[in-house]
């Protein structure tokens, strides 16, 4: 039996007998970066088909099920860590003072075997030193897989200090990766970061264009370093945001392996992209903290079905401090319901032939592209940051959505919608602030945001 197939024109009628006295264009809404989301995606309207499946598989599972340790103590660490990666972990991200030397960075990764799990850093502007403790922590092993994870930009955009130039941090962090290449050749040495922009309150557009231009930045230094463009580039990882807006941040991560494309061509030297999706903390409530759970699951679902190479996601109770090992645990086990029992893992590109989500894949990829070529003809991400060129950008684009919760158009689970009288509180472990360094260079920080916090404080005043 064959079907008739209706037209844009069929579909409109219908739509507007539903509608009633509401415009068709009443369907239509438009994003932070002005792209419009319409009704109605398919062949008859114009959209072609996108294919952007991750390259391989990480060791016989669909993606990386990577975790971030957080810590001061390496016997702390050291215990959280191997829970981990004995509770189903592939890989970890440390983070902490036990970066600071070689010696307790090494008691914390006691009993790990770095030629099967990846390590990685998030060291901000100490990345070059904590590079160096992490490459004595790998006692020269050929097939250690290290990440250091140098991403000196969005340290400096975070806190809008840094101790040298930036121009310095650049060199300091390439010469670092170039002296370790030799000995490391399964290390990846730079981040590419753009959830500095998320984290701020940009768009996706912003996002994208944040990490394209980081990248172009790192790899440039890498070059000037000595290492090759092919070098540079397998070298690089990019890091992006995903949230509870499961569509967009799925088509966020394709968009990013689109622009990658390009960029790696500019190099003359095309590398497929290797994507770390981590879990976004600006949509992280605090007060009530349980259903993060469902925004980290949605998340963490985008960044699988996005296609990322490594998933990040936090733990619900981040928002108040350190998570405790409850905390760390339920993240790891939501990827692991995730990959081992949704089995969403199993195609390569789940998002290819969906109508809407090509198009919105390939909108996004050409909003960021955009925006990255506006940072480069600033003179590059350093001079643009310095000149205040992105930040009032991130500043709109925040506000947008700040009011869409503001004025209901959008709604948080248990912030502005089902909101618990006496929500029950999660324990977490006390975190020290981190004053940074500055007297080198400065610019205006993106400063991260939650976008619950506004509606906590006032739901406290009551």
């Amino acid at each position: 039996m064959t079907f008739p197939t209706p037209s844009p024109a069929d579909w409109k009628a219908l739509a507007e007998k539903g509608l009633k006295d509401r415009p068709i264009e009443s369907l239509v809404h438009l994003d932070a970066d002005d792209l419009a989301v319409r009704p109605l995606y398919g062949a008859a309207t114009g959209v072609q088909p996108l294919f952007a499946p991750r390259p391989s598989d990480a060791d016989g599972r669909a993606w990386d099920l990577r975790t971030l340790v957080e810590g001061d103590d390496p016997a702390a660490v050291n215990t959280a860590l191997l829970a981990d990666l004995e509770g189903g972990a592939a890989s970890v991200v440390l983070r902490g003072t036990v970066l600071a030397d070689s010696e307790p960075l090494s008691a914390a990764l006691d009993g790990v075997a770095l030629e099967l799990a990846a390590v990685g850093l998030e060291a901000g502007l100490d990345g070059p030193e904590a590079a160096n403790a992490l490459a004595v922590a790998g006692k020269g092993s050929p097939r250690a897989r290290l990440m250091f994870h140098m991403d000196p930009v969005s340290a400096f955009a975070e806190t809008g200090e840094a101790r040298r130039s930036m121009e310095e941090h650049l060199v300091l962090a390439a010469n670092t990766a170039a002296r370790h290449a030799g000995a490391y050749p399964e290390a990846s040495f730079f981040l590419a970061g753009g959830r500095v922009v998320h984290e701020a309150g940009g768009s996706i557009g912003q996002e994208l264009a944040f990490a394209a231009a980081n990248a172009v930045a790192l790899v440039k230094a890498a070059i000037d370093a000595g290492m090759t463009a092919e070098q540079a580039l397998k070298g690089t990882v990019l890091g992006v945001a995903v949230d509870q807006a499961y569509f967009d941040s799925l088509a966020k991560v394709r968009a990013l392996r689109l622009i990658w494309r390009s960029l790696s061509r500019a190099f003359g030297a095309e590398t497929p992209a290797v994507i770390e999706a981590r879990s976004s903390r600006r949509m992280l409530s605090a007060r009530d903290p349980w259903p993060n759970l469902l925004r980290l699951t949605a998340a963490g679902f985008a960044g699988a079905v996005g296609g990322a190479d490594a998933v990040v996601v936090d733990a619900f109770s981040r928002s108040n401090g350190r998570p405790d090992a409850f905390a760390r645990r339920q993240a790891r086990n939501t990827q692991l319901v995730l990959m081992e029992e949704a089995h969403i893992g199993r195609v390569d590109d789940p998002a290819a032939g969906s109508w809407f989500l090509d198009q919105r894949t390939r909108e996004l990829a050409e909003a960021g592209w955009a925006e990255f070529q506006m940072i480069e003809a600033e003179g590059g991400i350093v001079e643009a940051l310095r000149g205040h060129v992105i930040q009032p950008r991130v500043a709109r684009a925040r506000q947008s959505l700040e009011a869409a919760l503001s004025n209901g158009a959008a709604q948080m689970v248990g912030v502005t919608k089902f909101v618990d009288a006496d929500p029950r509180p999660a324990p977490v472990e006390p975190e020290a602030s981190i004053v940074p360094e500055g007297g080198g260079d400065a610019c205006v920080p993106l400063t991260p945001i939650r976008l619950a916090a506004p509606f906590e404080a006032k739901e406290a005043g009551r």
